[in-house]
């Protein structure tokens, strides 16, 4: 039994009681039912309103996964944009450094080119080469034209050959030049060259005397030996071993022909 439809059950035994005439008692009860209809439909207003805020409470939560989502979604783009701008930027940097490496090779061929040109007669009867090695332009001569066997004195034939080269690198009297003496890996101990270390120093040091002496500017040379640590050939015949005894004038770097070391504009 409602506890409604017990209420109006006492409400009437307690009216009957009382004394109560059936009209008064019918009212009362007629307004029980009112207030039981009122009830109830409050109470399904209350379920729906219930079954809404549900609704509205799943919506919501859905609504905030989404925007949470979303929210990692743009911070994740957020990422993946400076990680490219970074990767932009060192791109950029790259492209710096290869056209300074370009602009920089395209200075040292056209110098090799010029001095290939100016030395094409030396260079086509043998008594030297110009070529590129380790990165640097250098000019070739070999030792046997140079001096005679272990010496460092200047053979005639060597002046000469030395005078025509030193002739064209006069027009270049403003570059810097590193004259480096070479030898096969023969051994040699006399008085005068203990070891091919004194041997390729003392003749480097002849050639540059010599360059000085025609006048070439000093501050614009400088000398080294290498003995026999440097070899260009293997040293297993004596043909190689020939290519191996050789004075190398090598051309120096500006500073402009070369990358900037500290990767910035020189």
């Amino acid at each position: 039994m409602k506890a409604s439809t017990a209420l109006a059950a006492l409400l009437a035994a307690s009216l009957a009681a009382c004394g109560v005439n059936k009209g008064v008692h019918q009212k009362a009860l007629d307004r029980i039912g009112v207030l039981e209809g009122d009830l109830s439909t409050s109470e399904q207003t209350a379920a729906e309103k219930d079954r809404k805020i549900a609704a509205l409470t799943g919506e919501l939560d859905g609504t905030r996964e989404v925007v949470a989502a979303r929210d990692e979604t743009i911070a994740e783009q957020g990422r993946k944009l400076s990680m490219l701008e970074g990767q932009f930027a060192v791109t950029q940097q790259e492209l710096v450094e290869l056209r300074r490496a370009r602009d920089a090779a395209e200075k040292r061929i056209a110098a090799y080119r010029e001095l290939q040109g100016k030395f094409r007669e030396l260079v086509d009867t043998g008594r030297l080469e110009v070529l590129f090695r380790n990165g640097q332009m250098v000019i070739k001569l070999p030792s046997g034209v140079l001096f005679k066997s272990a010496s460092a004195d200047l053979s005639a034939d060597g002046e000469t050959a030395l005078a025509e080269t030193v002739r064209v690198l006069d027009q270049f009297k403003d570059r810097r030049f590193l004259i480096a003496g070479h030898t096969d890996n023969r051994p040699i101990k006399t008085r005068a060259f203990p070891n091919n270390w004194y041997l390729s120093t003392a003749r480097a040091i002849s050639v540059l005397q010599f360059m000085i002496d025609a006048g070439f500017p000093a501050q614009n040379l400088g000398a080294a030996g290498y003995g026999d640590q440097d070899p260009i050939k293997a040293n297993d015949n004596e043909e190689n071993r020939e290519q191996n005894r050789r004075i190398e004038i090598i051309l120096v770097p500006n500073l402009e022909e070369l990358p900037s070391l500290t990767g910035e504009a020189p």
